[in-house]
């Protein structure tokens, strides 16, 4: 496993690359915009010169720095690599939030060593914010100040501010009533966000993350940057986030358990 001294140095790594690419896409925030439809006749998909061009940037640079390393990616698939460390990337996460305008899409870099999230990155160009987690803890940097990430205490659902990209992305009825049950029950509810709801969630702005549909490149940065903070990320049936699917992030063990029993109870009457 990589040391600590490493891990730092992989962290750093991974901000200085993300970064970098941040203009990348600021040329094509809010300009005109081709935008394809990789669905294949499914539901709408799509994808954007920007997302191209910031994860051929993002591989290159990779490439340079750990040549031995493995590379998972969104839109230009995965190089095999012969470290067992492999980087996974989302080169912009909140596609639809880019097209239509909205700043909370970002820049996803993560990395996994045998199986574990060890780093993760997650940059928001408009708004000029990087998060970064690993098992050291997470921050997030802004104008050229740190500031350390702690999740809000709250343990029970009826206290919990909870976040949802969208109920769509539920795949089964089973799964989307579960939710429904669980949104009467919190105090707020609010649908949006994409990869910035992580990054609340780590800061303290929010308590409770349920979605489902996610790909590895979805997740993987960010599972670092959650539980860095002192937050817990699973998927839906409790185990390892790293694969996606249904993705429940919460502030507390307590709270991540309450909604996990939540979404779990298909049958039951809450």
């Amino acid at each position: 496993m990589a040391s600590r001294a490493e891990l730092r140095k992989l962290l750093e790594s991974a901000v200085e690359i993300v970064d970098a690419a941040g203009p990348i896409s600021l040329r094509y925030f809010r300009g005109a915009l081709e935008v394809d439809d990789k669905s294949g006749g499914g539901a709408f998909d799509p994808v954007t010169a920007a997302d191209r061009e910031v994860e051929s940037f993002i591989r290159a640079e990779i490439a340079a720095r750990f040549p031995d390393h493995g590379i998972i990616g969104e839109e230009h698939g995965t190089v095999r690599g012969d470290s067992p460390l492999c980087w996974v990337i989302d080169p912009i996460d909140g596609t639809r939030a880019f097209i239509s305008g909205v700043p909370c899409w970002g820049i996803l870099l993560g990395l996994t060593e045998a199986d574990e999230c060890i780093v993760g990155v997650s940059s928001q160009p408009y708004l000029g914010e990087t998060y970064l987690g690993s098992s050291a803890g997470s921050r997030m940097r802004r104008a050229g100040r740190e500031t350390v990430l702690q999740t809000r205490r709250t343990t029970q659902i009826e206290s919990a501010v909870l976040y949802c990209t969208h109920p769509d992305t539920f795949v089964t009825d089973a799964d989307r009533s579960a939710f429904a049950r669980l949104a009467t029950r919190v105090k707020l509810m609010r649908y949006g966000g994409d990869c910035y709801s992580y990054c609340l969630l780590a800061m303290g702005q929010i308590d409770l993350i349920i979605e489902g549909s996610m790909q590895p490149y979805d997740i993987v940065p960010l599972i670092p940057i959650v539980e860095g903070a002192g937050g817990v990320v699973s998927n839906g049936e409790g185990g390892p986030a790293r694969l996606g699917g249904t993705i429940i992030a919460a502030a507390t063990p307590e709270l991540h358990a309450r909604a996990l029993e939540f979404m779990n109870a298909r049958n039951a009457s809450h």
